[in-house]
């Protein structure tokens, strides 16, 4: 007999496909968000001492490293974002997933609702869930090839009950990237309706065609009503240091810092090091890696030309519309693994849109192999 707060919470499809997947070496890997880009060559370096020092093997301190929460305030002003007291606002953490509970559980009661977009990280949505709270679902559409949110639904959205709007930005799996009329409706209605703005920043800097961040949190009136969630996952290319961060301004630091010592409890010592390196690398480290994520879009995109994709303007996926094909994402998946194309169907990543798609990250596999995949999904689609 399973407990109610899981009934709706679904597994992931990602591990299925990666199980069918296997070790074929011949299989186009676009399923999963992983990267071949290397970290930055101090943060291997710096990691690797650590692990032999004393402190760096230590429960203390529980809530992060002072000298990694200074590096994180730095590392957000270095980037347009406000100026934040790092000791006394930040809260380190086991990664992004830990610090999206953590946010949760401190800005929402069981029953609140949060704003997120259709579609959006299923991660995002279904933490909404695990806290007990309840997801409205505002549409991403598409409009001159590009993503973008629906303003005209923004407000219908928000009731009496509504206590978070929730984004990602660059916004994982679409591509989104909000543009400032979409950043100033965010802004404004949490501001005129006195909500709170959670934003995961992990691709924040992964842009593409000189698209520049722009922080919410900077915006006006936003510093003290947005909670910012980060990690070096993406950025800086560092998925298994699992090491993340909640800036959560004034008194709500405390709060943070309570559901993080007794839900991920202590981050890992030597990782907190080698991430306090990886933010203070120049920041051509990132443009390099970018220019070579964004050589892999272009690549991907010629492959999929003539095919309902949506570009995406930054992130490491773009999606395809398999029901405007009269497919189904599941199906298509399934026929995508037989070409050796594996490739994650996003029915439970947001509503009736992500429904519609397959998802590609074309982040993992190089420019040559990304050159095969134009024929093995027009054979998986039966379409010249």
């Amino acid at each position: 007999m399973g407990v109610k707060r899981l009934e709706h919470i679904p597994g992931f499809n990602i591990d299925r496909v990666a199980a069918a997947a296997g070790d074929d070496p011949d299989v186009l890997r676009l399923e999963n968000l992983d990267t071949d880009v290397p970290p930055p060559a101090a943060a291997i370096e710096a990691t690797r001492a650590a692990i032999g020092e004393d402190d760096a093997n230590s429960w203390l301190p529980f809530t992060g490293r002072d000298d990694l929460k200074e590096a994180v305030a730095a590392y957000i002003a270095r980037h347009g974002g406000p100026l934040y007291d790092g000791v006394r606002e930040i809260v380190i953490t086991s990664g992004e997933g830990d610090a999206m509970l953590d946010a949760l559980f401190c800005l929402t009661d069981p029953g609140d609702e949060v704003v997120l977009t259709d579609p959006t990280y299923a991660g995002m949505l279904n933490r909404v869930r695990l806290v007990g709270a309840v997801p409205r679902l505002v549409a991403l559409i598409v409009v001159d090839g590009e993503w973008r949110l629906d303003l005209d639904a923004l407000p219908a959205a928000v009731n009496d009950r509504t206590r978070v709007v929730f984004i990602n930005n660059a916004s994982f799996p679409s591509g989104w990237v909000a543009n400032a009329e979409e950043l100033e409706a965010v802004a404004s209605i949490c501001r005129e309706r006195d909500l709170w703005l959670l934003y995961w920043g992990g691709f924040e800097g992964v842009l593409f065609d000189g698209r520049t961040i722009v922080h919410p949190a900077a915006l006006d009136g936003m510093r003290d009503r947005t909670v910012t969630v980060g990690s070096p996952t993406f950025e800086q290319r560092m998925i298994a240091w699992r090491i993340g961060w909640v800036v959560a301004p004034g008194e709500l630091v405390n709060d943070v810092s309570r559901v993080q010592i007794y839900n991920g409890l202590v981050p890992s010592g030597f990782n907190q090091i080698g991430t306090r390196v990886a933010l203070g690398v120049p920041d051509d480290d990132l443009a390099a890696a970018n220019a070579e994520w964004e050589k892999r879009r272009d690549e991907t995109l010629r492959q999929l030309d003539g095919l309902p994709v949506v570009r995406p303007a930054g992130g490491w996926s773009l999606l395809l519309d398999v029901a405007s094909l009269g497919l189904d994402c599941a199906e298509v998946s399934d026929r995508l693994l037989a070409e050796k194309v594996a490739a994650t169907p996003m029915r439970g990543w947001g509503g009736e849109i992500a429904d519609r798609h397959v998802r590609f990250v074309f982040s993992n596999e190089p420019v040559d192999r990304l050159a095969l995949l134009g024929d093995r999904v027009r054979s998986a689609l039966g379409r010249p």
